[in-house]
């Protein structure tokens, strides 16, 4: 197994320089040569896997035993979900006979970022140690280090930073847009005061701040002298890692008698990078039964408008600040992998022969429009081919806060239940699929963060129900106190890369004298 950049660079790599180098050379992601498809006897095999031993099992596919020796994958996996609080990992909770809601927010940073940030930051210390234990046996003293550079909405960048947070050879930069992100995600990122963990807090939008790391990451110099490492969904190990919990809550339907020869899955998924549904289209690829993959999306709907009208293209009044902030993001990044499928499978019905080469170079050329023009006349047969494994759906934030209300106050007899303003967002949109999905389909809907993260959605959705405590129903523990402990940020004044670059080269700078060579 090697992969490949989706803009056409030549170079094939292994799964391990794919991981740490996160981004192409030619701006493209690293996708993998081919899909492979389950064992044959997947379903009985697996049925009452561990979501570790599902891990193993899904990952062992992509990742081959030369790479990574099996007990040490295993290691690195037990490792990583060793952290999370429920021992399912990501637990699948029933609201009602038809709806069910897979809760990915038991990690340390409590959303489902956690999953693959966890294993993320673990594959990156172990392919530092043995790079550097290996130039040392051969007399080689300087020990190579990485620099994880990453934008985040909200979530990426706490569940990163506790993702490798005092690890070996490591330093961490992450930016977000300044007043952007909620407080309480905010307070995860800058509270961690580690000596390799720096926040970076940019006036400006995701967006913007998403823009600067692939510029920075596109300079050939400045990603070579820091050893620029990914941590967003455009590196392909995040996406790997997320394809697990959709064999998870497959096979808890599956033991739980939710689905059968005739009730199907449906997952719902709240998305703005598109990473976390990309998931789900890799698992329905490799041989996962599933009805179409329900994609929800809030204002800054740049998904939805694509899948009702065929037209990708940036909305025209920028980015929209909503109460799902995480999902505010003008272009879905991971989008692209998605979008090289669907060359790959147009030109395959083509007389042109040129195969991956002619994918990529459509891909390329698509991805050049979008940044000169904002926008993407897509071929009416991408839309169609499209549309034979995603639905997509928008929702405003008057339907998320009524949401988040109508299933803390249920009038159906369903068990009380308070949703986040994404999971709301997903749990909107699932009502809207239901009236037109065939008898049989059961939907899950992703759960991505744990509601205290957004108290401030939360709290005005619930603020007219006497019974409702934030405090008591809501905060757990962990964030008690969190607003008011000492912080570590620099704010940056404006969207300028080359002020970001400045702003980098000063910390890292500063962590080669405090951390040598043992974590830069």
């Amino acid at each position: 197994m090697k992969y490949f950049s989706t803009r056409g660079d030549p170079e094939e790599l292994s799964f391990e320089e794919a991981v740490i180098r996160g981004l192409a050379p030619d701006g493209g992601l690293y996708i993998p040569t081919e899909i492979p498809s389950l064992p044959s006897n997947w379903e009985s095999d697996w049925l009452n896997y561990s979501f570790q031993e599902l891990s193993f099992a899904i990952l062992s596919l992509y990742i081959p035993a030369q790479e990574i020796p099996s007990e040490t994958l295993k290691e690195i996996i037990n490792k990583s979900y060793s952290t999370f609080r429920d021992p399912t990992v990501t637990p699948l909770h029933k609201l009602n006979d038809k709806l069910h809601v897979l809760e990915l927010f038991h990690g340390p940073t409590f959303a489902f970022k956690d999953v693959a940030l966890q294993f993320l930051g673990n594959l990156f210390e172990f392919f530092l140690l043995r790079r550097n234990a290996a130039a040392e046996k051969s007399g080689n003293q300087e020990k190579e280090r990485l620099t994880i550079l990453g934008a985040t909405s909200g979530d990426t960048g706490s569940a990163a930073i506790y993702g490798v947070r005092n690890k070996a050879n490591i330093s961490i930069i992450i930016l977000h847009p300044y007043g952007r992100v909620s407080p309480i995600q905010e307070a995860q990122m800058t509270t961690v005061t580690d000596a390799n963990v720096h926040n970076l807090a940019v006036h400006g939008t995701f967006d913007d701040c998403q823009d600067i790391v692939k510029t920075c990451f596109g300079d050939k110099i400045f990603n070579s002298k820091w050893k620029l490492g990914a941590v967003n969904s455009i590196n392909w190990a995040r996406i790997l890692a997320q394809m697990v919990y959709y064999f998870s809550a497959y096979f808890q339907a599956k033991r739980a008698g939710i689905i059968n020869d005739i009730k199907r899955i449906q997952f719902v998924v709240p998305t703005g990078n598109f990473g976390d549904v990309l998931a789900g289209y890799y698992a329905k690829r490799m041989g996962m039964p599933t009805e179409s993959l329900a994609i929800a999306t809030n204002a800054n709907d740049i998904l939805a408008r694509f899948w009702k009208s065929g037209r990708y293209e940036k909305g025209e009044n920028g980015v929209v600040e909503t109460a799902s902030p995480a999902m505010d993001i003008l272009i879905s990044s991971n989008f692209e992998r998605l979008l090289w499928y669907l060359a790959d499978e147009a030109e395959a019905t083509s007389a042109s022969g040129h195969g991956r080469a002619a994918a990529c170079a459509t891909v390329k050329s698509w991805m050049s429009q979008m940044k000169e023009n904002g926008r993407v006349p897509m071929p009416k047969e991408v839309l169609e081919r499209a549309r034979k494994d995603f639905i997509a759906e928008r929702v405003s934030d008057e339907e998320t806060l009524e949401t988040i209300k109508a299933h803390f106050t249920p009038q159906d007899g369903t068990p009380s239940y308070i949703a986040d303003p994404h999971t709301a967002v997903g749990l909107y949109a699932a009502s809207k699929f239901a009236s037109t999905n065939p008898e049989g389909v059961i939907q899950i809907v992703l759960s991505t963060a744990h509601p205290a993260k957004f108290s401030e959605a939360v709290t005005k959705a619930l603020r007219s129900s006497p019974s409702f405590n934030f405090e008591t129903q809501v905060l757990p523990s962990e964030f008690k106190g969190l607003l008011d402990r000492p912080r570590k940020v620099v704010e940056v004044e404006r969207p300028d890369v080359e002020l970001v670059k400045q702003t980098i080269e000063k910390v890292l700078a500063k962590d080669a004298k405090t951390l040598g060579a043992q974590s830069l």
